[in-house]
């Protein structure tokens, strides 16, 4: 297997991106709940993503900038993609979360993926708050799902599906865990444990089922 793709946020960090934004303006619970229902299946991943923006509107740059530097990486995390790319496995980060926190995150451990694929919070260049958050998301993972993007990695790295491990826990990176050659659910939720060949609760225990499928190879 030549290629392992990560969900970010609940996998390769515990940093919740909305949930950090939504402490500045006084929307965190809010925001906790939405995604919970959204991880849960309870309701539409893109519907719950627009959501949450939307209540972000008005925040400023400043107060972005100071969330998304809060984001880190799990213990581990760092080391794992980094034993990854030692070993010529192509990594890659495919989550619904935002470009700028999944940047932050990996450039505080001084570690890289080989692609991202994430979703953008636009900001207002004029009128009244200009750099302030519009409320609106864009990006490829709002109505895209983890699959198509999956797929287009694969094509584009020249392996079978069947030769991909998919990391995740919610019900938004289903897509990926169900069409990857092995789905490794990192502490999933409910409904997507089913669908996970193996579930894991550490980094450390993710390098052993990677170990064991020779992807990686033991100390």
């Amino acid at each position: 297997m030549t290629v392992v793709a990560f969900d970010f946020d609940g996998t390769l960090s515990d940093s919740e991106m909305t949930v950090l934004l939504g402490d500045r303006c006084g929307v965190a619970d809010d925001m906790a709940e939405i995604t919970e229902r959204a991880m849960n299946d309870e309701i539409g991943y893109a519907e719950s993503l627009r959501k949450r923006a939307a209540l972000l509107e008005g925040l400023a740059k400043a107060d972005v900038t100071a969330a998304f530097d809060e984001v880190e990486l799990r213990p581990g995390a760092a080391d794992l993609i980094e034993e990854l790319n030692d070993a010529g496995v192509t990594t890659a980060i495919l989550t619904g979360g935002f470009e700028r926190g999944v940047a932050a995150a990996l450039e505080a451990e001084d570690v890289t993926v080989d692609h991202i694929v994430s979703n953008r919070l636009p900001m207002a260049d004029d009128g009244e708050q200009p750099g302030a958050l519009t409320g609106d998301v864009e990006g490829p993972l709002i109505e895209g799902t983890k699959d198509d993007a999956l797929e287009d990695l694969a094509a584009d790295v020249g392996v079978d599906l069947a030769e991909t491990v998919a990391v995740g826990d919610g019900a938004n990176d289903l897509p990926m865990l169900e069409v990857a050659g092995l789905a490794i659910g990192f502490e999933p939720k409910p409904a997507v444990e089913p669908h996970c060949d193996v579930v894991v609760s550490t980094m450390a225990e993710a390098r052993e089922v990677l170990v064991d499928e020779n992807v990686l190879t033991a100390y």
